[in-house]
């Protein structure tokens, strides 16, 4: 892609936001519907310029207080789950400080969570659970950090505790967990090897700026996106975690 085609880009996309952006804060402050589903269309919008193609299997959530446990290998993820359904995420709390990143963030209503602090987790929890109990889709990347794309890092059941909250209320009968892979297949219409997931996967202490730029430049990029079987939780958290884990790695070995 041309260094114009890129700053046409960039400028269709600043002044989506200047129309998107207003909108979805008047929408949250007023509690309209379509704060759940602007989100997706900007996220769309965002791929649809810059060469991602989402393909998606499976079903998505219902209706049915449901928190997602999905697996993390880039910042790319957000804004590829956030184009296929109406959904929030839970987020660490250095986020919501990040230039841009933590406006978009707020703006979808992300949860943050401050791993420094020992009570935080019981206090996202909580706040999780009267978030699931109102029919709201919640994303938890349960590895806890991004992984290198060649494998899948255990699962942590920390905050699957929110399922576990959500069923104390009165009006819940049954939380789901639903497991979600997240695969990218092909780049430059190629299929992605090893020697590619470093251009795509973004983890430990890698520089961020070299990824945006791959990014705006257009490279094609096909992700895939697995909806699992819903999962009844049961009480357990780590064995409800085990099992969305081990759903998400056949998911991912299925491609």
């Amino acid at each position: 892609m041309t260094k114009l085609a890129v700053a046409l880009r960039l400028l269709v996309l600043v002044l989506c936001s200047l129309v998107l952006v207003p909108l979805q804060m008047l929408g949250l402050r007023f509690g309209w519907d379509v704060a759940h589903h602007l989100p997706v269309l900007f996220h769309r919008i965002l791929l649809r310029l810059f060469n991602v193609r989402v393909i998606e299997k499976g079903t998505p959530p219902g209706e049915a207080p449901t928190l997602v446990v999905a697996n993390h290998v880039s910042w790319l993820d957000i804004p590829v789950i956030g184009s296929v359904h109406p959904l929030s995420f839970i987020a660490k709390s250095e986020v919501e400080g990040w230039p841009v990143v933590g406006l978009l963030a707020r703006l979808q209503r992300s949860v943050f969570i401050d791993r420094q602090r020992r009570k935080a987790t019981a206090e996202v929890n909580d706040a999780l659970a009267h978030r699931l109990v109102k029919g709201e889709v919640i994303v938890l990347f349960a590895e806890g950090t991004t992984s290198d794309g060649n494998r899948l890092l255990p699962f942590r059941s920390s905050l699957v505790g929110a399922a576990q909250a959500a069923l104390t209320h009165d009006s819940v009968e049954q939380v789901f967990l639903q497991p979600l892979a997240i695969s990218y297949i092909r780049r430059n219409g190629l299929p992605v090897t090893r020697r590619d997931r470093p251009f795509i996967a973004w983890y430990g202490d890698m520089d961020l700026a070299p990824h945006l730029k791959l990014f705006v430049e257009g490279h094609p990029i096909d992700v895939v996106v697995i909806w699992g079987e819903p999962i009844p939780f049961n009480g357990n958290r780590k064995e409800a975690t085990a099992a969305a884990e081990s759903a998400v790695r056949r998911a991912l070995k299925a491609g």
